[in-house]
């Protein structure tokens, strides 16, 4: 591809102006102005005409010269060795994967277990997540009672919602402590329910004030 950049360099390390390489092809300024600011390319001619005023070769103008001139340069073990790395490069860059940050709370932690306790003043920590999340907290979990669905030092993303239905999983407080679980509401209080099967069920009556905080809408473990 034609370069009108590398046209400008190679000018002006010459110590030409655009006006006198325009009246050298015959052409005027503006027209020649229009290849170095790649409105325009020059035809075949012109091209041949402005690399012999220039002193090079027509294929110093394309863009992938400094390329193609350092690789047949190279011997052929060598230039083996750059198509590789070149392979390489090119796998990572397609590789990339765009990062979004998610502030978590740093000084609480919703219970996959017995129950953490929560305090009243927090930190926030950002961490970062293949994908854009739609929450209001974000939080971790602690324990392994709602494994193998959610994870021990996972963040729990929460819309911050009442009671929605029976058997969804919310973040709830209650005596101090919180919890991630799946919820049950019964006549005289709440059943909190582990996806472990060897974690026991536990019980809040309504008179023990259990709060929830919101429903868990989503979890990811973050990327380092």
């Amino acid at each position: 591809m034609f370069s009108g950049k590398r046209l400008k360099e190679r000018r002006t390390a010459l110590g030409y102006s655009q006006s006198q390489i325009a009246n050298y092809l015959g052409i005027n300024r503006a027209s020649y102005n229009q290849w170095e600011s790649e409105k325009t390319k020059p035809n075949q001619k012109n091209l041949a005409l402005v690399a012999d005023y220039l002193g090079v070769d027509k294929a110093y103008f394309e863009s992938e010269y400094p390329i193609v001139s350092t690789y047949l340069q190279l011997t052929q073990p060598n230039q083996q060795k750059l198509v590789d790395y070149a392979d390489l490069l090119l796998d990572a860059q397609n590789n990339i994967i765009e990062l979004f940050p998610v502030q978590v709370l740093d000084d609480i932690s919703l219970s996959a277990g017995s129950g953490e306790l929560i305090g009243d003043e927090y930190t926030t920590r950002e961490v970062f997540a293949d994908r854009d999340y739609s929450y209001d907290v974000a939080t971790w979990i602690k324990g392994n009672s709602m494994e193998p669905a959610y994870l021990n030092g996972e963040v729990a993303l929460i819309r911050e919602t009442g009671f929605d239905y029976d058997g969804a999983v919310y973040a709830l407080v209650c005596n101090g402590e919180s919890f991630i679980k799946k919820v049950y509401r019964e006549a005289t209080g709440i059943r909190l329910v582990s996806i472990n099967p060897t974690i026991p069920d536990r019980f809040f009556s309504y008179e023990e004030e259990p709060k929830i905080i919101g429903k868990v809408i989503g979890h990811f473990m973050p990327i380092e």
